[in-house]
């Protein structure tokens, strides 16, 4: 596996975990740490782009923060789940994995 596409797994769990302190912080040393993990994932962020297309790895950072942010609330936050919700949420991973496709078909030169 490329060294950039674990980059994007990680700042997809970076991302996850500074939402996941937005809505549990209560002090103000929590909100440090959230600004660290933001750095951090930041980071993640750009190291990915230096050799993967960025709007690839934009539009995977944004719909896995997107995916993970509506099942975190539906897991931990006490939102609900219904089949609008499950049918976008599915839209929204075939479209990560149909971008991961084409950068890979782009890569083999099959464009």
């Amino acid at each position: 596996m490329n060294k950039s596409w674990l980059y994007v797994i990680l700042t997809s769990i970076f991302e996850l975990i500074w939402v996941f302190g937005f809505n549990t912080a209560s002090v103000w040393w929590h909100w440090v740490i959230i600004v660290f993990v933001i750095l951090i994932d930041f980071h993640f962020l750009s190291k990915a782009c230096e050799n993967l297309p960025t709007g690839t790895v934009y539009a995977i950072f944004a719909g896995a923060g997107t995916t993970g942010a509506a099942l975190m609330d539906v897991f931990f936050f006490g939102g609900h789940l219904n089949i609008g919700k499950i049918i976008f949420i599915g839209i929204i991973i075939t479209g990560v994995v149909g971008l991961k496709l084409a950068h890979n078909n782009e890569t083999e030169g099959v464009a």
